[in-house]
């Protein structure tokens, strides 16, 4: 039975291996005729699932790409007995980039976005030389908010780490959106401010900072922070400061955000919780905690993709 052709978008190999390059005679044409023709009753290893057919693997040129059946998935090599057409030169592009995990759904995602915008089907020839293909990218578009400083966002570097390993995560583009303090600071001027903590960085440029970690005598100032701050700022000194809340959670409970989100609240300390369209993390979240809540938003999100 001949398999079924891989759909849109999306696409990738689960596994590259089974992606062959194959380099075809050039009076072979690379439309799907002659290459059927030339490719019907050859023998195939048992893992190729896809050719990539090129007349110079040396050099940029026009590139096919092939679904194959062959003729039993028992043997070490079988006749190649069907051969369907995935992708002629007109829509294909081949990519070569050294710094790309081919293994790496995002990463394939990124590489066409950057290389050959429009075209249908990338072919990516990237890391230890591996080569694999994404068929219609369209990555999901997840908004990381986040607060800075530190440089850089810490949610947001996390995240960009955690997709940057994930073989079976949709194909995601990361855009953070970040609150900076200083632009918190300017919107409620003072001339004293207390953050949560010297670690974070924060400055106030013309303001002078303390920092509520570090429990300082109290004073006339006004609190960046959040609902945490704000318990902590009223055990120490039995009330609530004039605050500007930089929650980047907030908002998000009961409304659908225009994109999907992954953020983080301060009030989370040992779970993950999601609503419609985001997900939250605790404000120190592990790399793994990021990856449960990253990898479940997408797959809400798009929960029909599956690596083929």
């Amino acid at each position: 039975m001949t398999a079924d052709a891989p759909a849109g978008p999306n696409f990738v190999p689960l596994r590259y291996r089974g992606v062959a390059v194959s380099t075809v005679p050039r009076e072979v044409g690379l439309d799907a005729e002659s290459l059927r023709a030339h490719f019907l009753g050859r023998d195939a290893y048992r893992r190729t699932r896809f050719v990539v057919a090129r007349h110079d693997p040396a050099e940029p040129g026009p590139t096919a790409v092939l679904q194959v059946e062959r003729a039993s998935p028992e043997p070490l090599f079988s006749p190649v007995v069907d051969v369907r057409m995935v992708a002629g030169p007109d829509e294909c592009a081949y990519v070569v980039d050294p710094d790309v995990d081919t293994g790496i759904p995002t990463a394939l995602a990124a590489a066409a976005r950057e290389h050959a915008p429009g075209a249908r089907v990338v072919v990516v020839e990237g890391r230890y030389a591996h080569v694999n293909f994404i068929l219609e990218p369209a990555p999901l578009r997840v908004v990381v908010r986040d607060v800075v400083p530190p440089e850089p966002g810490k949610l947001a570097d996390q995240a960009a780490r955690v997709v940057a390993v994930l073989e079976d995560l949709a194909p995601v583009e990361l855009v953070a959106r970040s609150v900076r303090l200083a632009d918190l600071a300017a919107s409620a001027p003072a001339p004293h401010y207390l953050l949560p903590c010297r670690g974070s960085g924060g400055e106030v440029p013309g303001a002078q900072v303390s920092y509520l970690d570090e429990h300082p005598e109290h004073a006339d100032w006004t609190l960046l922070g959040c609902a945490r701050s704000r318990q902590i700022h009223r055990h120490f000194y039995g009330e609530d400061p004039p605050t500007v809340d930089f929650c980047p959670k907030a908002g998000l409970p009961g409304t659908r955000p225009p994109e999907p989100v992954l953020t983080k609240c301060c009030l989370q300390e040992e779970h993950v919780e999601s609503g419609d369209g985001w997900t939250s993390v605790p404000w120190g979240a592990s790399l793994e905690m990021v990856r449960t809540a990253l990898q479940g938003l997408v797959e809400r999100e798009a929960p029909t993709w599956r690596p083929g």
